[in-house]
């Protein structure tokens, strides 16, 4: 039930913007708990990655007396990754196109991310 409740979540957030390509919550351990991606999308790997980055994101933020990390934002030739945190177990990843307007990604992402909590809490 919670599972379909998170997957809903992640349909609307993909909707929410044709820039948007794919979306996933992943556990503090790298687990997937629930995805949108496009076929042939590793979800396993996207997991791990997430995990990772957050991880060094905060600790990162921390070392250099950023105070608390709100986000990780990566920029590539083929687009973002955009990764919040969803609550204290979680991380919200979102991948978007190279054009895409940050500004509403950024609105939408946090908006799901409060979801997201309200449901794993």
């Amino acid at each position: 039930m919670r599972a379909d409740l998170l997957q809903s979540v992640l349909t609307d957030l993909n909707g929410t913007s044709a820039d948007i390509e794919a979306s996933g919550v992943i556990s503090t351990d790298g687990l997937m708990i629930a995805s949108v991606l496009p076929a042939g999308m590793d979800e396993d790997r996207m997991g791990a990655m997430s995990a990772a980055m957050l991880s060094l994101g905060d600790r990162t933020a921390m070392e250099l007396a950023r105070g608390t990390l709100e986000q990780v934002l990566i920029k590539g030739a083929k687009g973002y990754v955009v990764m919040v945190h969803a609550g204290t177990e979680a991380v919200l990843t979102v991948l978007a196109k190279p054009n895409a307007k940050l500004g509403l990604i950024f609105l939408d992402v946090k908006r799901a991310a409060e979801s997201i909590v309200d449901l794993l809490e």
